[in-house]
């Protein structure tokens, strides 16, 4: 997206100041930032590729298990603050309040769990693939299942700004195949570092323009920005403490407890107790990195007021005003501009870098070794490097693709996006729930899926074809999921003048709650299924696989009826290992 006849980030339009046509554009300081980025990301990577040691072996997907809990940390939240982050959360802020600043509520629950249930069951079991789990706790099916669903989000739930992705693209490919794991988390936190200056940069020079910071919550609160605390309980509301804090607990469970690309951060770190700690660590930078895009959202209002670019026809999105306001603030300010799109660049690196890794992994470990024992260390290794290589160029011809057909594609990817929910569920039926069998988890699955395409579908139709829509949804509201389920909830929040009804009242669910329906929709048929062909008995369980959820709750029962309920022994779940095979 451009900005004027040589600029970089939004539409041709220039802007109208003090009645006067000034073009917006970048600075040669402005590229030099910019390509300093890009230069010292594939640095990291080629320092990691030629440094030896077990970078000649496919434990360079893993990082050598070697990293310590502050790299880990840092990449965590490099993750977590994707370009749809830096974009969506001020706009979302600038045009309907401060009400998404309660998702931060959610992440007390949302890393508490995953701190102390996922991630010492994974990490005990000595996995390389989250899926490794699914064989271990079921069957082979479930794991290629699980593992295809995931290739499925990862690849498909697309990419935009072809141009600007393919620079960024290819050198992220680059050190992402040559450098594995360890090149991605250093490059992470040079990434992280440099979002915050950028945000930090618009916020301290956007506010001091605007008059200061009190003079920002004064036209804030004037313009009704600053929402208090909505308890409305009504599902359909798009926005509510309910909706955000606890709906996004199973989004952010879907992330950081699941997910592939996070979870294989947990399993590079040198110790369990590392790994436990990178969640408490990454706690409190979230809430400072969700603080900011508030923040930055505010600035954005006391600058423009109601009167935004985008109902002057500066740009085309909300999206876009957020890059627009930045060319603005900076335009007599030469290198700020280019340190802002690098912020943003930085957080799609570690976004799509996290991809591009996750996708190798799972796609080596659960898709090719098992069916070839047999192969050497350096056949492996050199597959992981090209699969890496691969997928990185796969992921390129769909951003080529998405950029030439247009938006309606684009929905249609933000819908692949919906697996996120069912994969959660998939894996909570099987830790938590002893006598869930295979049969169960497989069609509990399938039946999660066709709920999440059902409704999605459903919801996306009955958007586009209303005849006079509300756009209820900012496209880039979560900071969560470009890669794995943020993206899918553009396409499925739909909403109509009056109360909906019936089906149509599902197809208007709040897209905060996307997770949590679809998620809960493969635990209960995939019990119900499971009691009806047999539930697993407990020598059938492999030792570590399953956490006694149930034991814990219902702690106030004598030991012996626990023990019989959840049909795990109480040591059950504190292997220290599982030598997988």
């Amino acid at each position: 997206i451009y900005i004027g006849e040589n600029s970089f980030l939004c539409s041709p339009t220039p802007a109208i100041i003090m009645g006067e046509v000034v073009q917006m554009h970048f600075t040669t300081v402005d590229y030099v930032i910019f390509t300093v980025l890009l230069v010292a990301s594939a640095g990291i990577g080629l320092f990691y590729a030629f440094s030896g040691g077990r970078q000649r072996t496919t434990q360079f997907l893993m990082a050598d298990r070697s990293m310590s809990c502050l790299p880990v940390s840092l990449s965590l939240l490099a993750t977590f603050q994707s370009a749809v982050a830096i974009l969506g959360a001020p706009s979302e802020v600038y045009t309907f309040g401060t009400q998404y600043w309660f998702l931060g509520c959610s992440y007390f629950l949302g890393l508490l769990i995953p701190a102390h249930v996922f991630i010492p069951v994974f990490y005990r079991l000595r996995l390389s693939s989250t899926y490794e789990y699914l064989e271990l706790r079921f069957n082979k099916m479930v794991r290629i299942c699980g593992t295809v669903t995931f290739i499925f989000q990862m690849v498909l739930t697309g990419f935009d700004l072809w141009g600007a992705v393919l620079a960024m693209g290819l050198v992220c490919t680059l050190y992402t195949a040559l450098g594995g794991l360890k090149a991605v988390i250093w490059t992470d936190v040079f990434q992280t570092v440099v979002m915050f200056a950028g945000q930090l940069a618009v916020i301290v020079v956007g506010s001091s323009q605007a008059g200061g910071i009190g003079e920002v919550w004064r036209k804030a609160v004037n313009g009704s920005r600053i929402a208090g605390l909505d308890l409305n309980p009504d599902p359909l509301e798009r926005h509510t403490f309910w909706t955000l804090g606890v709906g996004g607990i199973f989004l952010m469970l879907a992330l950081y407890g699941v997910n592939q690309a996070q979870v294989q951060r947990y399993l590079s770190s040198r110790t369990e107790r590392e790994a436990v700690m990178s969640c408490y660590v990454v706690f409190p930078c979230q809430q400072i990195v969700l603080c900011l895009g508030c923040l930055m959202g505010l600035v954005m209002f006391a600058r423009y007021g109601e009167d935004s670019p985008l109902k002057k026809g500066y740009v085309k999105t909300n999206d876009q005003m957020v890059l627009y306001f930045v060319m603005d603030v900076f335009r007599d300010l030469p290198g700020l501009p280019g340190l802002f799109v690098a912020c943003l660049f930085s957080g799609a690196l570690s976004t799509i870098s996290s991809a591009f890794n996750s996708l190798a992994t799972v796609t080596m470990e659960d898709l090719i070794k098992p069916h070839f024992p047999s192969m050497t260390e350096a056949k492996a290794t050199l597959l992981s490097k090209g699969l890496a290589l691969a997928y990185g160029l796969v992921c390129l011809a769909m951003a080529y693709i998405a950029s030439i057909m247009g938006s309606v594609l684009q929905a249609a990817f933000s819908i692949f996006g919906m697996v996120g929910g069912p994969l959660l569920g998939l894996f909570c039926l099987g830790m938590f729930f002893p006598w869930a069998n295979s049969i169960g988890a497989m069609v509990g699955l399938v039946a999660g899926l066709a709920m999440a395409f059902w409704i999605g579908i459903g919801s996306f139709v009955m958007r586009i074809s209303a005849p006079t829509p509300v756009p209820l949804l900012n496209t880039s509201a979560l900071p969560l999921f470009d890669n794995i389920t943020s993206t899918v909830m553009t396409a499925v929040v739909s909403t109509t003048t009056a109360k909906p009804t019936g089906v149509e009242a599902l197809y208007s669910l709040s897209y905060m709650w996307y997770s949590a329906h679809n998620s809960t929709t493969v635990v209960v048929v995939g019990l119900i299924v499971s009691l009806l062909t047999g539930p697993m008995k407990e020598k059938e369980l492999t030792p570590g696989t399953v956490y006694p959820v149930l034991g814990t709750l219902l702690f106030f029962l004598p030991e012996r009826y626990k023990e019989k309920l959840c049909c795990v022994t109480p040591l059950a779940h504190k292997v220290t290992s599982y030598s997988y095979s």
